[in-house]
C-alpha cells in the first residue's frame, strides 16, 4: 500500500504531513520516491495538500510536473493554501488566488490564518 510509503517520505523529510486513507495520493518515483501530494474530496473538486519534493530535488520542476499531471488527470476545482512566499510557484503552475472556498475550506482557512498567513489559491479544469 502507497499511504505508509507516503508517510515514511514525509517523516524522513520531518514535515507534519501525513497522508491519510480518504485521500488521493500522488507521488513521482525515481525509483524512489521524490514528490508527494496528497488531494482530499471536498464539494464539487479537491484540497490539495501536502506537496513536497525532497529537498535534495527541489528547483528540478518536479513540483510542478505533479501539479500539471494532476490538473490533467482531475476533474473540478483543486484548492489549496499556501504561505505568500509559494504564490509565484503555484501561479506557474496555473493556480490563481480566491476568496471563493467551499464552506469546508473557508472555515478551515480562517483557523489556520489564526497563526500562519497563509493565502487560498484555486485551479479550474480548462
Amino acid at each position: 500500500m502507497q499511504l505508509p510509503l507516503i508517510n515514511r517520505f514525509y517523516r524522513a523529510h520531518q514535515r507534519g504531513m501525513k497522508a491519510r486513507g480518504d485521500q488521493q495520493i500522488w507521488a513521482l518515483r525515481a525509483p524512489h520516491i521524490c514528490a508527494a501530494v496528497c488531494l482530499q474530496p471536498v464539494d464539487s473538486g479537491y484540497w490539495l495538500t501536502s506537496l513536497l519534493v525532497a529537498p535534495e530535488l527541489r528547483r528540478h520542476g518536479l513540483g510542478s510536473h505533479v501539479l500539471q499531471q494532476l490538473r490533467l488527470r482531475v476533474a473540478g476545482p483543486i484548492w489549496l493554501f499556501c504561505a505568500p512566499s509559494l504564490i509565484p510557484f503555484y501561479q506557474a503552475c496555473g493556480y490563481q488566488p480566491t476568496a471563493t472556498l467551499p464552506p469546508a475550506l473557508s472555515s478551515r482557512l480562517q483557523r489556520y490564518q489564526r497563526s500562519k498567513s497563509l493565502v487560498a489559491l484555486v485551479s479550474m479544469p480548462t
